[in-house]
């Protein structure tokens, strides 16, 4: 595997290449959200590699070497994706995910920011302890919100993100489409027991095809796909190229988009035996709402669930170059409001004495998939886990779950603990694995100090 920073700033890598692959970057709309283990060397702390500290895009103009811009191919390489996580829209094409035109429901505080701060726990496979805010500089941390029983009990901002802005949630998008297709599924308007050729003719020659909504959603789909960075041949370029925003070189003859692509997906192996987290599920997801509800995913998000929850901001998701929204994984969106997602499914549904969809959604994906299948998926730090509608089961004694995404993204709900947690961040690797051992222990440490604290 090699290094995304290696691979987008090495032009010897390139070399035999058809000019248009060095453009594959750009389509980071699709990278987002499923970049695999990548090894990036942590030369910089989150303190040296703060953008405020290197400048990026500081000037009038910014000088030559503070410059993050298209077409350059690297602007998601560590150290400039620590800007670039809070600037998407400034890159790529976006839609709007519309908060409507109502004041927002404000959050109420009881703040308690020093005595968490002095929390310590165990990290996984260290015998040494860790303060919680050691752990938010170890862990590259953007944005950190803890609510505990309805109230913010910590909220701090580091790099590029402050109360104002809007943060990449990358693969937390697919926790946003998961929950949309549950809410279709609870109101009896998505079969997942149905085919998904049956709702989307389109992928009936495809491995989506004979597959069902229900194994869409929980990622046990068999498909032929890919994510060798390494070969220049493998599904994840071909798929990148789809996706471009940008136009298609001359002489391109592949396929154009998100959909286009999905419809060349082949089989492999057996629909339903495991968990194979490959982000084609969660944008083949968005086609099936989309072709359901008759609304595009940020059209949806929208009506259901993002002008009516109180939202102080609109989010936004990125869109390849027909206008489709990444679903799987092109979301940003402010930290704030991403709590407020937290509630709503810590309240199973409610929200500022509203509620916006049936408990049984909640109860659904709370019931978790099949720990057999996810076991085979090989997440170490994860062991116990399952994956169920595109979130993640810990099955642990509080019955916790989450919204996950590459380099550090969450949104942990602690039922047991009435504890929401969500942090943005700019880890230099995408791996949540490399990440979760000062990660996970310091959730539960926070958890148990609320427990006992109530």
């Amino acid at each position: 595997m090699l290094p995304i920073l290696e691979l987008a700033s090495s032009n010897r890598r390139f070399r035999g290449l058809p000019v248009n692959f060095r453009y594959i970057f750009l389509a980071i709309t699709f990278l987002l959200a499923v970049l695999p283990t990548i090894a990036v060397a942590q030369t910089l702390t989150q303190a040296e590699s703060d953008p405020r500290s290197i400048g990026w895009m500081e000037g009038f103009p910014p000088s030559a070497d503070k410059l993050i811009m298209q077409p350059d191919s690297n602007f998601f390489s560590f150290p400039k994706l620590r800007w670039t996580v809070c600037h998407f829209r400034e890159l790529l094409p976006t839609e709007q995910v519309s908060r409507g035109i109502g004041a927002p429901e404000p959050l109420n505080y009881d703040l308690d920011e020093m005595a968490i701060d002095a929390l310590t726990f165990r990290p996984m496979g260290s015998r040494e302890t860790m303060t919680w805010k050691e752990s938010l500089a170890a862990n590259y941390t953007d944005g950190m919100l803890i609510i505990h029983k309805g109230k913010i009990v910590y909220e701090r901002y580091f790099g590029c993100l402050d109360e104002k802005g809007k943060h990449g949630a990358m693969s937390m998008t697919k926790s946003m489409t998961g929950l949309l297709a549950e809410i279709l599924v609870v109101e009896g308007k998505l079969d997942d027991t149905a085919l998904v050729s049956s709702i989307v003719p389109e992928l009936a020659d495809s491995a989506f095809g004979n597959a069902t909504v229900r194994q869409v959603m929980d990622m046990t789909t068999g498909l032929a796909y890919s994510e060798d960075y390494s070969n220049p041949n493998a599904d994840i370029w071909i798929y990148s190229r789809a996706a471009s925003p940008l136009p298609k070189p001359a002489g391109y003859e592949g396929p154009d988009g998100y959909f286009e692509y999905l419809q060349t997906v082949q089989p492999e192996g057996n629909h339903g035996e495991a968990v194979h987290y490959k982000t084609i599920n969660t944008d083949a997801l968005g086609w099936i709402i989309s072709r359901v509800s008759g609304m595009e995913f940020t059209e949806l998000l929208s009506d259901r669930i993002w002008s009516r929850m109180g939202a102080e901001q609109d989010a936004y998701v990125t869109v390849d170059g027909k206008g489709t929204p990444f679903a799987g994984g092109g979301m940003s969106a402010g930290l704030r409001d991403l709590g407020r997602i937290g509630l709503l499914m810590l309240n199973e549904g409610e929200i500022n004495g509203r509620r916006l969809f049936p408990s049984e959604v909640v109860a659904g994906v709370r019931e978790g998939g099949s720990k057999e299948g996810f076991e085979k998926a090989g997440y170490k730090t994860l062991e116990g886990g399952s994956y169920r509608s595109m979130w993640w089961l810990f099955h642990n004694t509080h019955g916790a779950f989450a919204a996950r995404g590459v380099h550090g993204q969450t949104i942990y709900v602690d039922p047991t603990a009435d504890m929401v947690l969500v942090r943005l961040a700019s880890y230099p690797s995408a791996k949540n694995a490399k990440i979760d051992p000062t990660s996970l222990p310091a959730y539960q440490a926070v958890a148990d100090y609320l427990v006992r604290k109530r």
